[in-house]
């Protein structure tokens, strides 16, 4: 059975056009992964991924997820609640174009509906911009989370492209 996806790729080129999302509360935070570790990288594929249909990355090997996770052209950062894992991003650098690409994005399922989404969004654009950057972009599809191609345009993204899939 095949399923139409629309995809839409956006992106921003100032961090000027960044319409910020506030910080939920002291208890929150969220630092860069380090030192690097590729089971948290995997452990948010998965547990996002799944409602999702992220699919790629589920063949990788041990090898391939250090690698990935390894690479000096990727930061991964974790936001928690306390103690409590919530959310993560990484970015990938691409220094020969002056862009950092938002490879992944996503909050657990127990702390959806509590605006942490803009939050985690406004701080990897943030993040992205401190590398003297012209461009940050995402892609997203209609498998991602309701309210994940608002919270982009919201924060000040463009659309650049839309394609429809059938996966």
């Amino acid at each position: 059975m095949t399923q139409e996806v629309k995809r839409n790729y956006l992106e921003i080129n100032s961090l000027e056009d960044l319409n910020q999302a506030s910080k939920p509360s002291a208890d929150y935070t969220l630092n860069l992964l380090d030192p690097i570790n590729f089971e948290l990288n995997k452990f948010f594929y998965k547990n996002i991924g799944n409602k999702h249909k992220w699919v790629d990355r589920l063949v990788w090997t041990q090898e391939q997820w250090i690698d990935y996770a390894s690479s000096k052209n990727v930061k991964t950062f974790i936001l928690k609640c306390k103690d409590d894992l919530v959310g993560f991003f990484e970015l990938i650098h691409h220094q020969e174009k002056k862009e950092v690409e938002i490879a992944y994005l996503g909050i657990l399922e127990e702390y959806h509906n509590k605006k942490l989404g803009s939050y985690l969004l406004s701080e990897a654009i943030k993040e992205s911009f401190k590398n003297k950057i012209i461009r940050t972009w995402v892609h997203t599809c209609t498998l991602d989370h309701k309210n994940a191609l608002n919270n982009y345009i919201t924060r000040g993204m463009k659309i650049f492209k839309t394609e429809v899939i059938n996966i």
